[in-house]
């Protein structure tokens, strides 16, 4: 929710007309959303918030009209609490501003009547504070409320505050579905302003529902940037016909029919699925094939390959306690009690979703690949079985080698049905995507941060895992938190610690041993073919050596059936390791975790730099973008990975 202050020109005298069209506008959008599906989550998903800098004016008939349906509001304040009420108060003079940030009445009415507005809705509602920048910002303010007759004193406040007013809108966008404004359509330039945060929402990919004080008899629905220029653009939806307003509501809810077949389809491949403690030998082939020619050590290659998942009842108190802990202890000793809570919603809401998707994925994940080594090991068995009867048996017993061809076949053809049926490849693809945006989002929450909309990726089959990690964070929404200078270099520290570096280690360290794997199995590959052609050479050396009496030509007619053999079966294992090599694309994938571990090591160096800088240079904004790097890193390395293996879906190997 945006809109204008109660001291604004266009803002009604008499506001009554504006509560009604706020409150039959919050009433048809709860209408719209009860309707929407919303599979995987609890209801709690479907909570109803009203987002809003809780300025005075539209926000605070927002705001109340929130309570009255015992919505929770949600706030990111521009600034901390005491200094939010000073500003938003309007006082007249210095000693009111000094007595608001002290915590205590004002003398002049009015503003002492709209302080107490201000901290009844700030205690009602979940607030979080931006106070990295008060320092700085209570100065300016209290100069220009003691010379409010100097333009140069009050224009340097007004740029200060608008600029965190547009940091705090920043916030609200991100964390929106839909924005509701309440604006004269005068202009989108001023930072911070009404305007200017509707251009940014629709920039972001979030529609706008715009409410005209001089008309309120309709709301424009508006998506682009350029409808909001162009008003001819925009959809209208007035008492008579809500519409648009339920068809904008349900696309920004619904989840979209899967477009894949089968019960596995959608959001099923990841609630439907049988949880495994660890991982089977059926589904070890992949495995052991990445152990033997990228480990270094014999060992490490002969090691056990069998891999046990984290029960999601066990996460939080197994791998994720460390950063649970870090993160609880975010600004405790400058008094941040409210982030245990924190933590104990990640706990709660992300670390066993995320543990159930990962063990899920790695479970797809084998079972797909190692389905694939396995057909293109069966393929080279059954060629090398349908030669093999030349040396060892005559014609008439031919048929046993060809049953075993056959049988060979059959598993082929039923490994490669079970893989298509069970979707192994398009369920791995989803559920992993699903895993890592779970990964990293508690980072995210802890600062308030949230992909907007039109930032998530867009693919053209299976976006239910897009939803689902979307739907996630607006059922997280923003941490009841103070975030000041001390709550900034921890959290860059928890993001260092537990993000970064960790993911940049496991990144350089797999893509060195994939590297490797693809060399080594290109180099048995060729070894394979070259023994071939030396099989090839020896035979016809032999056969010439026989024809000049060098050699018994009796012992040349013995062994010519096993060279053929292995004229047949050096060349077929070579190229089934070949394949093997290509299926896998080791060496593509090492160059995306290469290109990701890279991009971490200079973001984990950038994030270090921030850590040291003096109190008085850090903001929250730096390690905002930090975060959002660390997101947007996460998310290429995901689509590389994507891009390298969506085409690849079990099938016979040809």
């Amino acid at each position: 929710m945006t809109g204008h202050r109660s001291s604004h020109p266009s803002f009604p005298n008499d506001p009554s007309a504006l509560e009604a069209a706020i409150s039959a506008l919050l009433d048809q959008i709860q209408r719209s959303a009860i309707r929407a599906p919303i599979a995987g989550l609890d209801d709690t998903a479907r909570e109803f918030r009203i987002i809003t800098l809780l300025a005075d004016g539209a926000d605070h008939m927002a705001a109340h009209e929130a309570i009255k349906r015992e919505w929770p509001v949600v706030a990111p304040l521009p600034f901390g609490q005491d200094l939010n009420t000073a500003i938003n108060a309007q006082p007249k003079t210095g000693s009111d501003a000094r007595a608001i940030l002290r915590g205590t009445d004002p003398e002049d009415d009015a503003t002492r009547a709209r302080v107490a507005a201000i901290r009844d809705l700030a205690d009602k509602a979940q607030v979080l504070e931006l106070a990295d920048q008060d320092e700085i910002i209570t100065p300016a303010f209290l100069a220009a409320c003691e010379t409010p007759e100097d333009p140069a004193i009050v224009s340097e406040f007004v740029h200060l505050g608008s600029r965190r007013a547009e940091l705090a809108g920043r916030i609200l966008i991100e964390q929106s579905d839909i924005l509701i404004a309440v604006w004269d359509g005068a202009g989108t330039v001023n930072p911070g302003g009404t305007g200017h945060t509707a251009r940014l929402a629709l920039e972001a990919g979030i529609p706008v529902m715009w409410l005209n004080p001089a008309d309120l008899s309709r709301t424009l629905i508006v998506k682009t940037p350029e409808a909001l220029a162009d008003r001819c653009d925009a959809m209208t939806a007035t008492s008579d016909d809500m519409a648009g307003i339920d068809e904008l509501v349900l696309a920004c809810m619904s989840l979209p029919p899967p477009t894949e077949p089968g019960a596995m389809a959608g959001i099923a491949a990841l609630q439907d699925c049988k949880w495994r403690d660890q991982s089977s030998l059926i589904t070890h082939p992949y495995r052991r094939i990445e152990a033997i020619f990228g480990e270094k050590r014999i060992g490490q290659k002969l090691a056990s390959v069998k891999m046990k998942n984290e029960r999601p009842d066990q996460i939080t108190t197994g791998s994720a306690e460390a950063m649970l802990d870090a993160i609880g202890s975010i600004g405790r000793d400058a008094g941040g009690a409210n982030q245990k809570a924190v933590a104990d919603k990640i706990a709660i809401e992300v670390m066993p979703r995320f543990a159930w998707a990962n063990g899920i994925a790695a479970w797809l994940s084998n079972s797909y690949r190692s389905g694939m080594v396995i057909n293109f090991t069966m393929g080279a068995l059954a060629i090398v079985a349908g030669v093999l009867y030349l040396p060892l048996v005559d014609t008439s017993q031919k048929w046993i080698f060809a049953g075993i061809e056959f049988a060979f076949l059959i598993g082929i053809l039923l490994n490669t049905m079970i893989g298509q049926r069970s979707r192994f490849h398009g369920r791995w693809l989803e559920t992993r995507r699903v895993a890592e945006y779970l990964r990293h989002s508690p980072v995210l929450f802890a600062l308030g941060i949230a992909r907007p909309s039109s930032a998530w990726p867009k693919v053209l089959r299976s976006v239910w895992p897009e939803w689902y990690a979307k739907m996630l964070a607006r059922k997280m929404g923003l941490p009841e938190v103070r975030i000041d200078k001390h709550y900034l270099r921890e959290a860059a520290g928890v993001l260092n610690d537990h993000f970064v570096i960790p993911q940049r280690d496991y990144h350089l360290a797999k893509s060195e041993r994939l590297h490797r794997a693809h060399h080594s199995i290109e180099r048995f590959a060729e070894a394979m073919f070259a023994l071939a052609v030396l099989g090839v050479a020896i035979y016809l050396a032999a056969f010439g050596a026989s024809q000049f009496g060098l050699i018994d030509q009796a012992l040349v007619d013995k062994g010519a059936k096993w060279f053929t053999v292995l004229a047949v079966a050096l060349p077929t294992i070579s190229g089934a390791f070949a394949a093997i090599g290509y299926f896998g694309d080791f060496d593509r994938f090492a160059d995306v975790s290469q290109l990701t571990g890279e991009r971490l090591q200079e973001l984990a160096a950038r994030i270090e730099q921030y850590q040291h800088l003096p109190e008085e240079r850090m903001s929250y904004s730096q390690l905002a973008d930090l975060v959002r790097a660390a997101d947007e890193t996460t998310f290429a390395e995901i689509q590389a990975w994507q891009a390298v293996f969506s085409g690849k879906r079990t099938t016979v190997p040809a």
